[in-house]
């Protein structure tokens, strides 16, 4: 039986985490120091608890690391002298992921991008890897997770994970600030008459703003990855800074997804 230490079960990681126990695998976790909300999800995903970070690598053939972009390094150096699989599943620039690399030399790093949300049903949500796979799609085998192996070397798949989200986040952005703006000049029902007119979504699914909203404290970091990337790329990043900035906005709205859609929208402007 394969043994992970995921680090953390964030939202994401104990729904991850859920599918590789459902194929068979025993997945650890360490408590030391996360929430309450942390540990409830753990509990519920059926992962089993370790003092330490040490303590779980020991026993373990591969780590996921899949947490807030900006401490995959300090997560990858806390796994550092790892001799198993590490796969490094955050939404970071690949260019960083390349880097984390550098900080494991004794692991078979794996290059991972998530695109989707956290999976609860096949078909909803992909695991990318790039680089020296062998071995992890098969800890998903049969779950709600689908796993596609792409061509090429760490960073592959992370580059695709960031362009996504350049797409995504950027037009739930864009589409939030046109409502807000509608919204200062008296004209918001005009425009979600228009947007419904022309089928025009997300503006049409205000709906799902404070979902959007609060996520958004997660989503700054990863719209700065964007940046980093299309900048590493010789392409013009304002639009994904422009994106973080809209959503360092809603951090007051962290985890809050019952606020009303014009409270969220106003946020956008204090």
């Amino acid at each position: 039986m394969t043994v992970v230490t995921l680090l953390h079960p964030g939202a994401m990681g104990a729904a991850v985490g859920r599918q590789a126990v459902s194929a068979g695998a025993t997945v650890l976790w360490v408590g030391a120091g996360r929430s309450d909300a942390t540990r409830r999800r753990a509990v519920d995903a059926g992962l089993i608890e370790r003092p330490s970070v040490d303590a779980a690598l020991a026993e373990s053939d591969v780590v996921l690391s899949i947490c807030p972009p900006a401490f995959a390094e300090d997560v990858a150096l806390s796994a550092a002298g790892f001799t198993g699989v590490y796969v490094e599943a955050n939404a970071i620039a690949p260019e960083r992921s390349q880097r984390i690399a550098q900080l494991l030399p004794s692991a078979r790093f794996v290059d991972g991008g998530i695109i989707g949300g956290p999976p609860s049903a096949s078909g909803s949500t992909r695991l990318y890897l790039s680089g020296s796979s062998g071995g992890v799609p098969e800890l998903f085998a049969g779950t709600a997770l689908d796993v596609v192996v792409l061509d090429g070397e760490v960073g592959v798949a992370s580059a695709l994970k960031i362009a996504y989200a350049s797409y995504q986040k950027t037009t739930w952005a864009l589409a939030a600030v046109s409502h807000a703006l509608a919204a200062a000049h008296g004209v918001g029902a005009e425009l979600l008459a228009e947007a419904a007119r022309l089928q025009a979504r997300p503006l049409l699914q205000t709906d799902s703003y404070p979902s959007v909203a609060a996520r958004g404290w997660r989503w700054a970091p990863e719209m700065l990855e964007v940046a980093a990337s299309l900048r590493a790329a010789g392409l013009p990043d304002g639009l994904a800074l422009g994106s973080a900035d809209t959503m360092r906005r809603w951090e007051p709205a962290k985890d809050r997804t019952d606020l009303p859609v014009e409270d969220v929208l106003g946020l956008l402007a204090p």
